[in-house]
């Protein structure tokens, strides 16, 4: 088995001290050296152009803070409102397309066929009525009579 080497007693208890504390405690404390005494009270001390800084530093970092969370408020209240006009707009997409269905099948265009000719006279184009024209655009077209003014 290996000797020990320690000074200190073996210690018959369930709880380990540490001995270093009493070492430290026994031991002189050294004496530090002006410099380095003065260099450290130097260093305790702020000087007023440092806190001048931190305080401009501070109230700057707020500032961009407060706009910050300002900007995100705005944000999500303007996705919010894009949000309900989308919807609104969907909604009225849909009541348009259904009214739209709702004309178009309640037309009966065979009955305006025989108005138009029994009652207001209209006839079929003949062929040399017909004016092709090859329009650049998908728009509409409207025709000018010479006869107006």
């Amino acid at each position: 088995m290996a000797q020990r080497r320690s000074n200190t007693p073996y210690i018959y208890d369930n709880t380990a001290r540490d001995l270093q504390v009493r070492r430290q405690m026994e031991e002189p404390r050294r004496q530090l050296s002006h410099e380095t005494r003065k260099n450290r009270e130097k260093a305790r001390h702020m000087s007023i152009g440092y806190v001048t800084f931190l305080m401009v530093a501070l109230v700057a970092c707020a500032f961009f803070l407060v706009n910050y969370i300002q900007m995100q408020s705005q944000l999500t209240t303007k996705i919010t409102e894009v949000s309900r006009m989308e919807s609104e707009l969907n909604a009225l997409k849909l009541s348009n397309d259904e009214e739209y269905s709702r004309i178009t099948s309640s037309v009966k265009l065979e009955e305006i066929k025989k108005i138009a000719i029994g009652e207001l006279g209209m006839t079929y184009a003949t062929e040399g009525q017909v004016i092709p024209y090859a329009g650049i655009s998908n728009d509409y077209m409207r025709q000018a009579d010479g006869s107006q003014n």
